[in-house]
Parts: C-alpha cells; sequence; structure tokens
C-alpha cells in the first residue's frame, strides 16, 4: 500500500501541531502542569523537526525513522501523563493529550518512512 504522507507533508504536520500544542494552555486556559506539558511538547517537537533529515529541516542531523521512533514514544506515554501530572480533571488537558496520541499514530501509519 503507498502511503499518502510524505516527509515534506510530516513535516509540515510536525510544525503545525507544534504550533497548536504551544496555544492550546493559554486557549483553553489549562492548569500550570498541562501548560508546562504542552510548552514542552511544542519545544521538543519543534527541535527536533528542525533537526530531522527530512526537507524541513534546518539541519539535517536525525534520521527521518528515529524521529517517527521518538515521536511513537512520546505516544506511548501520553495518555497516561494528565494522571501522572495531576490534571486529568481537566477536560480540555486530558483530551488534547488523547487527540495528540490518535493524530501521533495515524500520521506514523500513513507516512513513508522509506522515501527520502
Amino acid at each position: 500500500m503507498r502511503k499518502p504522507i510524505s516527509p515534506r507533508i510530516h513535516g509540515v504536520l510536525d510544525y503545525t501541531t507544534s504550533a497548536a500544542v504551544a496555544a492550546a494552555p493559554a486557549v483553553f486556559d489549562m492548569p500550570k502542569s498541562a501548560t508546562r506539558l504542552f510548552e514542552s511538547l511544542a519545544a521538543g517537537y519543534t527541535g527536533l523537526s528542525s533537526v530531522t533529515d527530512y526537507p524541513l529541516a534546518v539541519k539535517r542531523k536525525v534520521p527521518f525513522k528515529a524521529h517517527g521512533a521518538a515521536e511513537l514514544a512520546i505516544a506511548a506515554v501520553l495518555p497516561a501523563l494528565p494522571w501522572v501530572l495531576g490534571f486529568a480533571e481537566n477536560k480540555a488537558a486530558r483530551n488534547l493529550c488523547f487527540g495528540l496520541t490518535a493524530m501521533t499514530l495515524v500520521v506514523a501509519a500513513l507516512t513513508d518512512w522509506e522515501q527520502e
């Protein structure tokens, strides 16, 4: 099966996701612990994206497949973080964790990791 998300499109999705995740705490008035998480995630996504070996990178250092593995590792822990960090009662913050997990899994499944 041909995968529809090229490395370029994946990069666009990464930077767009970073911006949305960074803005979410202010838009949805999230608690401090959620705000710190999402600001950290946004900075991490942006930093990783800027050094991934794909078309939108600033400096191509991290292999594209390693980038994908890092995203999947983050997705594996995201669903538990609302409880671990104590903001599970905040629906917006909790659901953003769940939504990011789902989006990461779908994007990973549809990304062509072999394409240069």
